[in-house]
């Protein structure tokens, strides 16, 4: 079970909550909670951008353990996900992770695989957090979760600068215009809350037919 703590802490370390309520927390010098003109077309084609795959790399740092994983690929088409990761860290080779709202599926380098109907359960039982792995869908591509409070900080450039919901700040360090036709998207993307810190760097996004990952 110390392996499956291990893999579910580095692949879902990004989506950690603690509560639904937003902290009013000053605004950090130059950024401002008014969005700019064109925030609700961006944000109506990064809705409609549900079928994609990307590649990077994951950081994590935690008071506890620290590490990096080489992010395969994750694919995802609508609400259904396909995490592929390899990292030498504490022995966790190659991590698959798959699933939809209201499962999960985890299988390790040594072909055991762990599987839930209550992906909440399974996580917190794994790694003693809250990982509300719906949110990450969102998170990942500069939105928040809907059914959850959440401020928008922009930037003096009218680009998103942090999102903060379920007790996190996530800050989109960089944007870069990967997909043709669609507005940038983040590539490089840093979640603290508290002493954790999730540094998640994008390599590629690309976009994929209307099929399972």
């Amino acid at each position: 079970m110390n392996t499956v703590r291990t893999a579910l802490a580095l692949t879902l370390a990004l989506v950690l909550s603690a509560c639904a309520s937003v902290p009013m927390a000053p605004l950090p010098d130059g950024l401002t909670e008014q969005p700019p003109a064109d925030w609700a077309q961006r944000q109506s084609a990064l809705m409609q951008f549900q079928y994609w795959r990307l590649t990077g790399k994951l950081a994590v740092h935690q008071p506890s353990d620290s590490g990096t994983a080489v992010i395969n690929h994750w694919s995802q088409a609508a609400d259904r996900y396909q995490l592929s990761l390899s990292s030498a860290f504490l022995g966790l080779g190659h991590t698959e992770l798959s699933g939809m709202p209201g499962y999960i599926e985890l299988t390790l380098s040594s072909g055991e695989t762990y599987r839930s109907t209550d992906p909440q359960s399974l996580i917190s039982k794994a790694t003693g957090w809250e990982l509300p792995i719906e949110s990450l869908v969102w998170w990942i591509r500069g939105l928040p979760e809907p059914g959850s409070d959440y401020r928008l900080l922009f930037d003096d450039a009218g680009q998103l600068a942090a999102i903060r919901q379920q007790g996190w700040e996530i800050r989109y360090n960089r944007w870069q215009s990967f997909v043709q036709d669609m507005p940038a998207l983040p590539a490089l993307i840093t979640a603290r809350k508290d002493k954790k810190r999730v540094k998640l760097a994008v390599t590629s996004w690309q976009p994929l037919g209307n099929s399972q990952p």
